[in-house]
């Protein structure tokens, strides 16, 4: 049975960091990809990040890229988010997604979410 547990989320000023942490258990998760996703008050799921199953590819969406890094420790289970320069506009539910299959990547192919993890910025 296919887990994933958010964590890491909290509050935050503007300018500040967090670090999110998805753990991972149920599948071989060395064969798939991993990505972060976001909910916003008011607004559908967005993609955020994702990363293949060897780390050698990456990917972002224009509104947090040069300010969040996506990685994983594939002997952990776990895939991070690490977010920087921490904006109001990132206030949403994080959410991590596995690949819907082995090997195989597309922003859209995510499936088995996490119940998430809730982020705030403010002053």
């Amino acid at each position: 049975q296919v887990q994933l547990v958010e964590s890491g989320g909290g509050l935050a000023q503007p300018g500040g960091s967090l670090r999110l942490s998805c753990a991972a258990s149920g599948f071989a998760f060395y064969e798939y990809a991993m990505g972060w996703f976001r909910q916003r008050p008011g607004a559908e799921r967005e993609f955020v990040a994702a990363i293949t199953w060897g780390s050698g590819a990456k990917y972002y969406a224009d509104s947090v890229k040069g300010r969040f890094t996506i990685s994983r420790d594939n002997a952990k289970n776990t895939v991070y988010l690490q977010m920087n320069n921490l904006q109001p506009s990132d206030t949403a539910l994080y959410y991590c997604g596995k690949g819907e299959s082995v090997y195989y990547y597309h922003r859209d192919a995510f499936n088995s979410w996490g119940q998430g993890t809730q982020v705030r910025i403010s002053p």
